[in-house]
């Protein structure tokens, strides 16, 4: 007997916990029969198969057939069920009498609806499924030699399911012990190049109306000892990148302190940890010891969602939004932990004014990402129940996204829909860093900024087109000089300067912008820098196996005629020659910039 774990991932960066912890537990739990039952042993074969939403599908579904699975399985999201619904529609005419199961949070409060829909689908297991799954395969495998439609799925909670015309539903399974998951890493090479993700607790101590993690009132945590050897199983091998998708880890605020400070004192310098907390629970301990880590050893992912009070208060989430904005400072004097700060539009209570003075005061607390989402309407949530109430309208297919409430327009979305498109080019990316830091000041408040950005990068785009990165500089420029009309030429020419900043910053770019300044007159001035330099390696130490005309190709020296800093930190204009060497060799972990010396006449400083 051969079962199929279907993972449809949203990038293949991203891996599914989900199939990989089922097929564990269930191969953990197979060979053990049930007590006072006597049932054999599963002789069978587990296998997971993993693709993308992005993947033709006629080429997964040729794969999947070619595997020729006794009973198939798929993993259901708000990103995938598209796709896999549609691929088990032709995978059952391909194969109509191997049982098709679905799981996950996308089928889990909408089963028997899902069944009356899909009749190609056998049955639903609903909520937490590895205890679910290991019950199938010990049903499906004590009749594999018999008929599938006689297998006996009626001692299988959890699930609803066909027979026949008829669509019944087994009592719920209970809860497992979390200590009963396996850690499902081994080999980790097939997991090289993507994210790796770990789970050492279950359940949210919050009831926000707009997510399902709050259905499950309880909390359940990996005992700490566990969870210790686990993360050190990740430090040994230097896997690169953990996330972990705990819904609130710092809710037990002990238990996240030594599980900080384990990673303080276990450091390998290389493994960073992603962490979704609650900002507000942060303890000065806590803190304390977030200071001491090496830079890019954590990072942090803080859901605010909304400023406006009537709002925050309706959907359910308790906020103390002053020490949110005390810890995301704090941490961030510390310049060594990059945090990402959510808001959602198109909430209750928030209008495009309001929506505007939340993004403004997320915006200044400078988080390394600012992520705008759009309300997602999930079946099973409280949100779904109140839609009347709200005059909430949704898209009809997934991701189930808002189309308008009785405060938030159609028209206002869009208006944050192109927010949303230049937020992410021009801030997220971290490539703009300076130049947008220095142009919020054009405007009033950060929002309106963005908001005129955005219309102008539509404008630019209309038919829908990407721009290259180069592009995206050249269209910035353009639009510093629409709202600049009248700008004195000392003003424009410094935003050239910063563009150019940017641009060396992230890259050693040997295409010369065509904003940036011509370096042929300084040309005999950087190669006696060079000379120099490989000879003292006084600004570039860890090149001393390189010559000076390699140091050439490997670093930049780039010119400036304003005093950038100053402008930067103060808005000051001063014209004041200046060099800066950029070490692409040495980037900051926290937003892959090159290390940078600044020279003034002969003195020289960081920048």
């Amino acid at each position: 007997m051969k079962i199929l774990l279907v993972a449809v991932n949203a990038k293949y960066i991203h891996s599914n916990l989900a199939v990989y912890s089922l097929k564990a537990y269930a191969e953990k739990a197979a060979g053990i029969p049930k007590p006072g039952v006597g049932r054999q042993p599963f002789a069978g074969k587990i296998e997971i198969a993993e693709y993308t939403i992005n993947q033709y599908a006629d080429d997964i579904l040729r794969q999947l057939y070619e595997k020729q699975p006794d009973l198939i399985a798929f993993s259901c999201y708000i990103w995938n069920i598209e796709t896999v619904t549609r691929l088990i529609r032709e995978f059952h005419k391909l194969k109509p009498n191997v049982p098709v199961w679905v799981g996950g949070p996308e089928v889990s409060y909408r089963a028997k609806e899902l069944l009356a829909e899909f009749p190609q689908i056998t049955g639903v297991m609903m909520g937490e499924g590895e205890q679910i799954f290991a019950n199938l395969v010990r049903a499906y495998s004590e009749s594999e030699r018999q008929e599938w439609d006689r297998a006996d799925l009626r001692t299988v909670r959890g699930i609803v399911y066909r027979n026949g015309t008829d669509i019944l539903e087994t009592p719920p399974e209970a809860e497992l012990n979390m200590d009963q998951l396996p850690f499902i890493y081994q080999d980790m090479e097939q997991f090289e190049n993507r994210i790796v993700y770990y789970e050492s607790s279950r359940g949210c101590p919050f009831s926000c109306s707009y997510c399902l993690s709050s259905v499950e009132k309880r909390m359940r945590f990996r005992s700490l000892e566990l969870v210790k050897r686990e993360l050190q199983f990740f430090l040994d091998h230097r896997v690169p990148q953990v996330k972990l998708v705990d819904r609130t880890f710092n809710c037990d605020k002990n238990r996240a302190l030594e599980l900080w400070r384990y990673l303080l004192e276990h450091d390998n310098g290389v493994t960073n940890f992603h962490f979704e907390i609650a900002a507000d629970l942060i303890t000065e301990e806590q803190i304390a010891v977030i200071r001491r880590m090496r830079p890019g050893l954590i990072q942090l992912e803080i859901g605010v969602q909304s400023t406006n009070p009537p709002t925050i208060a309706e959907i359910r989430r308790i906020t103390d939004l002053g020490k949110i904005k005390t810890v995301v400072s704090e941490i961030h004097a510390g310049r060594n932990v990059h945090q990402h700060l959510d808001l959602i539009a198109g909430l209750p209570y928030e209008d495009l004014r309001q929506f505007r003075q939340s993004f403004n005061e997320v915006y200044a607390m400078e988080p390394d990402q600012l992520q705008l989402g759009f309300l997602k309407i999930l079946s099973g949530s409280y949100m779904e129940e109140q839609k009347e109430r709200y005059g909430l309208v949704c898209r009809e297919e997934p991701p189930y996204e808002v189309l308008y409430t009785k405060w938030m327009s159609y028209d206002d979305l869009c208006v944050l829909k192109r927010v949303e498109a230049v937020l992410e080019i021009y801030y997220n990316s971290g490539q703009f860093r300076n130049t947008m830091k220095c142009l919020i000041r054009e405007f009033e408040t950060p929002y309106d900024c963005y908001e005129a950005l955005g219309n102008f990068y539509e404008a630019a785009k209309p038919n829908g087109e990407k721009h290259s990165r180069l592009t995206r500089y050249l269209l910035l420029l353009a639009f510093i000089k629409q709202i600049g009309k009248g700008m004195e030429e000392e003003r424009a020419a410094i935003y050239r300067e910063l563009l150019t900043l940017d641009v060396y910053l992230r890259e050693n770019s040997k295409t010369r912008p065509e904003f940036a300044a011509d370096l042929s007159p300084y040309k005999q001035a950087t190669y006696a820098f060079y000379r120099q330099e490989a000879q003292t390696r006084e600004a570039l130490p860890d090149y001393k196996a390189y010559n000076d005309k390699q140091l050439i190709k490997m670093t930049h020296l780039e010119y400036f005629s304003y005093d950038l800093p100053a402008f930067i930190e103060e808005g000051r204009i001063t014209k004041e020659p200046m060099r800066m060497l950029f070490d692409y060799q040495n980037r900051s972990p926290l937003n892959q910039e090159a290390r940078t010396k600044l020279y003034r006449g002969f003195g020289m400083e960081e920048l």
